[in-house]
């Protein structure tokens, strides 16, 4: 991943790429504007997400779940394109959204749907969707026996298990986590971190997670510090 521009009013904080041979670019941002309420979160953008492990890392407040919405498609940037393999957001929301899997954890949209039902419609609207991935997630997590109770039945840690097993076996070619070892107990967050290293060595996927810290050990293809503008 690379910064392309900086508008020499908003000087913008790097975005560190690690040393590692290149990977295939998923997602180009171009001089891409987005107003928070009190501030820009950023201003004429361009970089490229590429496969692999990108970290979004910032502190409570910094802007983590809103540069996540707006690299998923799910909020529109002021000025500039976001391009998904080859989909521009502007004109191919749709075919882009496809591509994408990002849900809110803290958001209470799906709860009333029973697991068994949030799993079966991920699998119908992803065409590269693994039910294998998705049953050895699900047990790695030990989450099997939760398919016949409704989301909002979960405790706040099964239902981010049951989100992170549905994302990962999704097939997205652009994966969002937003602090996906939170409220995790410790076998859970072991087995994430082996999946995620795992995760940040494939060829054709991008996973981005937002979260204060690098994962330790984990190889990341770039690390985008939030705030960007200084």
């Amino acid at each position: 991943m690379h910064n392309t521009s900086r508008h020499p009013n908003a000087p913008q904080a790097a975005v560190t790429q690690a040393n590692r041979p290149k990977a295939a670019p998923i997602l180009q941002l171009s001089g891409v504007t987005y107003c928070l309420p009190d501030r820009l979160l950023c201003e004429r953008w361009s970089v490229v997400i590429a496969a692999g492990l990108t970290l979004v890392r910032g502190g409570d407040g910094s802007g983590k779940t809103t540069m996540l919405a707006l690299l998923a498609g799910d909020v529109p940037p002021a000025e500039g394109e976001l391009t998904l393999k080859g989909l521009p957001l502007s004109t191919e929301h749709e075919a882009y959204r496809r591509q994408v899997f990002r849900v809110d954890p803290r958001a209470d949209t799906h709860d009333a749907m029973p697991v068994s039902h949030f799993l079966s419609t991920a699998a119908a609207q992803y065409p590269n969707f693994s039910t294998t991935d998705l049953a050895d997630l699900l047990a790695g997590f030990s989450v099997q026996e939760q398919l016949g109770k409704s989301l909002y039945m979960l405790s706040t840690g099964t239902k981010r298990k049951v989100m992170l097993a549905t994302a990962l076996a999704s097939g997205a070619a652009f994966t969002l986590l937003d602090e996906p070892f939170a409220a995790l107990d410790w076998p859970s967050v072991n087995f994430l971190h082996e999946v995620l290293t795992d995760a940040a060595q494939h060829p054709s996927r991008a996973f981005v997670i937002a979260d204060h810290e690098a994962p330790e050990g984990i190889p990341l293809a770039a690390c985008i510090d939030l705030p960007l503008i200084i």
